[in-house]
């Protein structure tokens, strides 16, 4: 790499670390297809890039950007009516699916229902009265 173009990289992207992975994630974009803003003049795609990055034929920010979205697991959605509009089908769907069901299963749930509630009443009071008759007890020093 020409030592001038790292130099003249350094007045555009102050920290080295952050120059480093901008050039890199440039050359690997170059390195499928992107276009070029300069002459490649037999260079290797690391050195093209950091001549971009030189020449300011790129907009730094949206370099950055594209950077931080490539090492993002998860991508916030552009739109959030879009997650709206999901969620509104999914409840129609729900609400067709009970209606559908008929009001024989909504008899059926609530008989499961109740017998959910008497299976978690402890089986003797002795152990609700047992949990219950401990007191807080003064430690001293």
């Amino acid at each position: 790499m020409a030592r001038v173009t790292v130099e003249d990289c350094i007045l555009q992207v102050p920290n080295r670390f952050e120059l480093v992975m901008l050039a890199a994630h440039r050359a690997r974009g170059l390195g499928s297809g992107a276009e070029l803003t300069v002459d490649r003049d037999r260079d290797k795609n690391p050195v093209v890039a950091l001549r971009e990055i030189a020449d300011q034929t790129l907009e730094l920010p949206a370099l950055e950007e594209s950077f931080i979205k490539t090492l993002q697991k998860r991508i916030e959605p552009d739109r959030v009516e879009e997650e709206e509009d999901v969620a509104e089908l999914m409840a129609g769907e729900q609400q067709n699916w009970i209606n559908a069901m008929g009001s024989d299963s909504d008899d059926e749930a609530d008989e499961a229902a109740e017998e959910d509630e008497e299976e978690a009443a402890p089986a003797n009071e002795s152990e609700g009265e047992v949990a219950g008759s401990f007191e807080d007890a003064d430690i001293k020093d």
